[in-house]
C-alpha cells in the first residue's frame, strides 16, 4: 500500500464555531486528495470543540463524500471530571465515542483509537470495550496511540482472539524524536502487521524552514507555546540548519524531507500533519515524490542527529 498524507485537526481547530479559513483549509486538503481526516475527544481548546467543528463542516461540505472519507477519533486522556473521564475503562471508552459521534454528526467513524496506554485497567476491559464499539456499529476499524511495543503485543493478541479488526497504531515519530525505535513499537507492528500512522512528523513545526533563521510572531511557538518550548529549539537549532542542508541537496524543504524520512522504508503508512497555510500541505506532498534515501544520507543525518 502506498504511503499517504493525513490531516490532523488537532488544538488549532478549536473555536466557538468552524470560520471560514476552516472551511478554506479542508476543502483544499480534500480537493488535493486527502481523504483522512484526524481527530479526538479532547482536541480544542475547549474540549470537543474539534469535532464539533468538523461535524458541522462535514455536514455543509462533505456529506455527500462520506464514503470516500476515513474520519478517526480517540479517547483515553482526561476529557471530563469524575472516575470516568480518563484512560481505558469500558465506561469510559463507549460513553466518550457517543458523545464524539453526537458532536461529528455521524453514525460511525472509520477508526477508533484508544489514546494510551492505562497501567490501572486490565488489558482485556480495554481490548473488549473496543471489540463491543466494532460489533455495535460505531467504528468500523480500531486503533492503538502511544502504546509501545510489548504493550502492543499483548493488545494483539487479545483483539486476535476477539476477531477485532484492529489496524493501525499511532504514534510520535520523526527526526528529532524516534521514540519507537527504542521502545520497539516499530518493529512489532511490522512483525503483527500493523500500519503505523505518525503524528508530529514535524515535531511541532520545529522541522521546516520557519524557525531556521528566527521566530515568527505567528508561529505555534510565539502564540501557543503548550507543546513546543524555546529552550527546546535552542537545543535542536544547530541539528535543524544541519538538516536543512541535506534536504537542499536532496532538492527538498527541510518539512517535505522529514516527512520523506519518516516514510522512507515502508514500516510506517501515513504522517498526520497539521494545516494553517494551503502553502504548506503543497510542500507536504511533495514528499511522497522523494522517499529514497541513499546509505550515504542516512549516516549523514544519524550523524548530525547523535
Amino acid at each position: 500500500m502506498l504511503p499517504t498524507i493525513s490531516l490532523g485537526l488537532w488544538h488549532n481547530f478549536g473555536s466557538l464555531t468552524p470560520t471560514s479559513k476552516m472551511q478554506e483549509l479542508l476543502t483544499f486538503a480534500f480537493d488535493k486528495g486527502v481523504t483522512h481526516f484526524d481527530l479526538a475527544n479532547n482536541y480544542g481548546p475547549p474540549y470537543g470543540e474539534a469535532e464539533r467543528n468538523f461535524g458541522l463542516l462535514f455536514k455543509k461540505l462533505f456529506r455527500p463524500y462520506r464514503d470516500e472519507l476515513i474520519i478517526s477519533t480517540k479517547a483515553g486522556y482526561d476529557m471530563w471530571e469524575g472516575p470516568y473521564g480518563n484512560f481505558g475503562s469500558r465506561k469510559y471508552l463507549i460513553a466518550s465515542l457517543d458523545q464524539s459521534l453526537k458532536r461529528l454528526g455521524l453514525e460511525y467513524v472509520d477508526i477508533f483509537y484508544h489514546h494510551r496506554m492505562d497501567p490501572k485497567t486490565s488489558p482485556e476491559e480495554t481490548m473488549g470495550a473496543l471489540d463491543s464499539i466494532v460489533k455495535q456499529g460505531k467504528a468500523l476499524y480500531v486503533g492503538l496511540s502511544n502504546y509501545d511495543g510489548p504493550t502492543l503485543e499483548k493488545a494483539t493478541l487479545i483483539l486476535k482472539e476477539l476477531h477485532t479488526p484492529f489496524v493501525i497504531c499511532q504514534n510520535r515519530y520523526s527526526l528529532l524524536d524516534r521514540t519507537i525505535e527504542k521502545n520497539g513499537l516499530k518493529e512489532m507492528a511490522a512483525k503483527l502487521q500493523k500500519g503505523i500512522i505518525a503524528f508530529s512528523p514535524l515535531a511541532q513545526g520545529l522541522l521546516s524552514d520557519k524557525y531556521l533563521n528566527s521566530i515568527p510572531e505567528d508561529s505555534r511557538l510565539k502564540v501557543d507555546p503548550r507543546y513546543l518550548h524555546q529552550d527546546y529549539l535552542e537545543k535542536n537549532h544547530a541539528k535543524i540548519v544541519s538538516l536543512n542542508e541535506v534536504a537542499k541537496k536532496r532538492g527538498q524543504s527541510l518539512a517535505s524531507m522529514a516527512l520523506s524520512w519518516v516514510l522512507r522504508d515502508g514500516k510506517v503508512a501515513s504522517v498526520l500533519v497539521g494545516l494553517s497555510k494551503k502553502e504548506q500541505l503543497e510542500d507536504n506532498l511533495k514528499a511522497l515524490e522523494n522517499l529514497n534515501f541513499s546509505e550515504e544520507e542516512l549516516l549523514e543525518i544519524d550523524k548530525i542527529l547523535n
